[in-house]
């Protein structure tokens, strides 16, 4: 059986928390556990009803939980702006955004509705426009914000020369280039508030390896089944083994956000064998996030890409 566990988490009464991809898996549990110690749910989501069930389901756990499900599909930047706007307008200050959602290899190339590379659009791009359309609410609640990568992020690199992998798609390595670019921002991000006084906090985390939709059978992304690897990997949670269920990967995240021991520009995720699973803990940055001139180099050109300034 998988082995359950939980972290200390201080009290979140009147915080608010914005989290990505929080419909299912991972994204679902992270929601789940800070309804739970009081704070009120900003959920964006690409599907309504989905979001809806999730709702429905977190409010089943905690049933005093505020919870407001949203539109939002990170792969479109006027989506993004429209649910930035929408917040800004409401003006309430966000004190906890976790950027968690994300697309794993789909098997052909896919575009973005920009025209960027579906991976980097949705891991990346989407992120770092909504962080940055975000920063008012962002800076008046003094947020944490915390970007989940993967230890995909600890192989391979940005892709520079074919960003948005026009010339040759390799689904994993295009995958392990957006992840590492959320990484760089997320980074950058803390270096320019430290800087700023901008009073943002800014870390990363990552779940380790667990059973999420992430690699599974999904039609609309041209993955007519589940992957051998989604399959293996159900398996050796269901008996305990290595890897973890999406409940316990959610904590690295929860920990990076919540933990009044967590510190902007460090990595929290879990420290068993090969930190496949287990508790979180603080362990050392991927090597390939550590490079400032790579970081500042990303958020340039995001900026570029994205037509949004983060303002200063």
């Amino acid at each position: 059986m998988p082995r359950s566990f939980d972290i200390p988490v201080p009290d979140l009464t009147s915080k608010l928390a914005l989290v990505t991809g929080a419909s299912d898996g991972v994204g679902f549990e992270i929601a789940a556990r800070l309804a739970r110690a009081g704070a009120d749910l900003l959920l964006p989501v690409r599907d309504r009803e989905k979001g809806e069930r999730a709702k429905d389901r977190i409010l089943q756990r905690t049933p005093a939980a505020g919870i407001r499900i949203l539109s939002l599909d990170l792969a479109s930047l006027d989506s993004v702006m429209t649910l930035a706007g929408d917040l800004v307008s409401d003006g309430r200050p966000i004190d906890l955004l976790i950027a968690n959602a994300g697309v794993m290899n789909p098997p052909t190339r896919r575009v973005s509705a920009d025209g960027f590379e579906l991976q980097f659009a949705t891991n990346h791009l989407g992120h770092f426009a909504l962080v940055a359309a975000l920063q008012p609410l962002l800076r008046a609640g003094e947020a944490h914000v915390t970007s989940q990568v993967s230890i995909a992020a600890d192989q391979g690199a940005v892709n520079w020369d074919d960003l948005q992998w026009e010339r040759t798609y390799d689904p994993m390595k295009a995958y392990s280039s957006s992840k590492i670019a959320l990484g760089l921002f997320a980074m950058e991000l803390d270096r320019r508030s430290t800087a700023g006084g901008w009073g943002v906090r800014s870390n990363l985390s990552h779940p380790g390896i667990t059973p999420s939709n992430l690699l599974s059978a999904q039609p609309g992304m041209g993955r007519p089944d589940d992957t051998t690897a989604v399959k293996l990997i159900r398996r050796m949670s269901r008996l305990g083994l290595l890897v973890g269920t999406p409940a316990s990967a959610a904590l690295s995240a929860v920990c990076a956000a919540t933990s009044p021991d967590a510190r902007g520009g460090r990595l929290y995720g879990p420290k068993g064998l090969g930190h496949l699973g287990g508790p979180p803990a603080e362990q050392p940055v991927f090597t390939r996030l550590r490079d400032d001139a790579a970081a500042r180099r990303i958020w340039e050109l995001s900026e570029r890409l994205t037509g949004i300034r983060v303002p200063v």
